[in-house]
């Protein structure tokens, strides 16, 4: 029985997966056309297992070696010496346990240039690459995984610069034999390293790989492949799931990023099971309780995740400003921070806007920044003197009670609002009130459409059910009519009738509390701190 995977390369015999023959065929034509170019997406983001599908493709028509750097240990990149033998070891490796298409000559050649006790030189490597593409019947492609190991050594760009020359050679006279297609895989986008390779005289940076072509190719999945893949698996299990309804709730969460699309799902199968029969775990109700027990996980997607953010304090700051003060960023491709953002898989290009990548990253981002606070000022610390069950009645959350008992809290600690006093702080405060009471049972997550300087609106998960909580500044009660009609809407869209909303009010005569508001069909409960 087949079974979802998120710790190897993905295999169609063994494992649920979404069909990549199309992205595939698309990756071919680049390589058709002779190209060299790089894939370099976020970690788990699917390369590898892009990748093995690619090989499997064009091994009927094209030579393919496929070696991993990650092979070649850090003592190969002392120099170009231990470099060229260390790589010419790898394809000697590579030949004899994955039997790649290298002629008996050319790996001879290879093994004795690994082990010789002269110094190994980059053109030694590189005539042996040109006798492999001469005498091969057949165009040979060159696939290198885990780029990213070498990526901060000289001699790598110094490959890279080598690679670069063929392919001109190449284009300026086609009878010149190297490899049809190159294809570098990593995080890094390898295109944008500079290194001297026009020599000291004319010292001008250029970067190795500025021959590359764009690697445009989407890599997400689609909701219409992810619907393929879960009616695959119901074909097996029968489980009565509403393949196209789980489908796009699985993709309004990951947005289609690969690891998280799998992970959702190995967790509805392997763990939500446990305590959910088949037709209630492939539910609302099962999802959700897998992206809860998901948010809950330290994975390794999520540990490289905030390794990089604390790696990179502006990087962090960014993403905080984004999430946590509704910041809007202008989409620059020659902005730092925005191509590192991008190129860890935190941010999308949303209409020439930056926006995080998908909800989950925005949930596990806002809880990592939550924590930070709670670490600093631990401001709500009393919280965990009453019993979080007080604010749940038959399996629902009592909104109207946590706003009121927020208000409340607020004013016992604060007092009254200051001027100074930020929309930004009143979400977080708020959003540290509300973590400890769902943690455990519910999720949250901010809506992306509604998040800037003037309104924001909460989502809660719990059990299965939605709530949708509008916190704003109070601007008069014009602005506010103008807000309780835009969560009426929004009510509609999610199929809801009640809402809530929390304003921060500057005015010395207001009323705090919580009261009632009631427009056409809709009931709203309006918090007033």
């Amino acid at each position: 029985m087949k079974c979802f995977n998120t710790t190897t390369v993905c295999i169609p015999e063994k494992h649920y997966m979404v069909d990549l023959s199309e992205r595939v065929r698309e990756i071919k034509k680049l390589i058709d056309a002779g190209k060299y170019f790089t894939i370099n997406r976020a970690r788990q983001y699917g390369k590898t297992t892009t990748l093995s599908a690619l090989e499997k493709c064009l091994s009927s028509e094209y030579d393919v070696i496929s070696i991993d750097f990650q092979d070649i240990t850090g003592a190969d990149y002392i120099d170009e010496n231990e470099f060229v033998k260390g790589l010419a070891g790898v394809f000697c490796d590579t030949k004899d346990n994955m039997d790649i298409p290298l002629s008996d000559g050319c790996y001879n050649q290879l093994y004795n240039l690994s082990t010789q006790k002269n110094e190994a030189k980059l053109n030694d490597l590189f005539r042996i690459f040109d006798k492999m593409c001469k005498e091969s019947h057949r165009m040979v492609v060159l696939i290198i995984d885990e780029v990213d190991t070498a990526a901060n050594n000289q001699v790598f760009l110094d490959f890279l610069g080598k690679l670069r020359s063929g392919y001109l050679k190449k284009e300026k006279n086609p009878k010149y034999k190297t490899f049809q297609s190159v294809i570098l895989a990593g995080v890094t986008d390898v295109k944008h390293m500079k290194s001297k390779i026009r020599g000291e005289a004319d010292a001008k940076e250029n970067s190795p790989w500025n021959i590359a072509a764009d690697f445009t190719i989407d890599m997400s999945l689609s909701e219409a492949g992810i619907r393929d893949m879960l009616e695959e698996y119901e074909a097996d299990h029968n489980s009565g799931m509403d393949t196209g309804m789980i489908a796009k709730l699985i993709w309004d969460y990951t947005n289609g990023y690969p690891f998280l699309v799998s992970r959702i799902c190995q967790l509805i199968d392997e763990e939500v099971s446990k305590t959910m029969n088949m037709s209630e775990m492939w539910s609302v109700k099962g999802v959700d309780e897998a992206v809860k027990q998901l948010l809950s996980e330290n994975n390794t997607l999520f540990q490289s995740m905030t390794k990089n953010l604390n790696n990179l304090p502006e990087l962090k700051k960014s993403i905080r400003s984004i999430l946590m003060e509704g910041t809007r960023l202008t989409w620059n491709g020659q902005q730092d921070a925005i191509v590192q953002m991008q190129m860890y898989g935190l941010i999308i290009n949303d209409h020439n806007t930056v926006r995080v990548a998908n909800r989950i990253f925005e949930t596990m981002l806002y809880n990592l920044f939550l924590s930070d606070e709670e670490l600093k000022s631990n401001v709500f610390s009393r919280g965990g003197d009453f019993d979080r069950n007080i604010f749940v009645e038959d399996g629902n959350l009592n909104i109207r009670l946590i706003l009121t008992r927020f208000i409340d809290t607020y004013h016992e600690i604060y007092g009254e609002l200051e001027e100074k006093f930020k929309e930004k702080d009143g979400r977080e405060l708020f959003l540290l009130y509300l973590k400890p009471i769902i943690n455990g049972t519910g999720n949250y997550y901010i809506e992306a459409q509604t998040r800037d300087q003037k309104r924001t609106d909460v989502i809660v998960d719990y059990l299965g059910k939605q709530y949708i909580i509008e916190m704003k500044i109070w601007h008069g009660e014009r602005y506010n009519a103008e807000g309780e009609e835009q969560i009426c809407s929004y009510l509609d869209y999610y199929g809801l009738t009640t809402g809530y909303m929390l304003s921060f009010n500057f005015n010395k005569k207001k009323e705090s509390g919580v009261h009632q508001v009631h427009i056409g069909d809709k009931l709203l409960y309006e918090g007033i701190v």
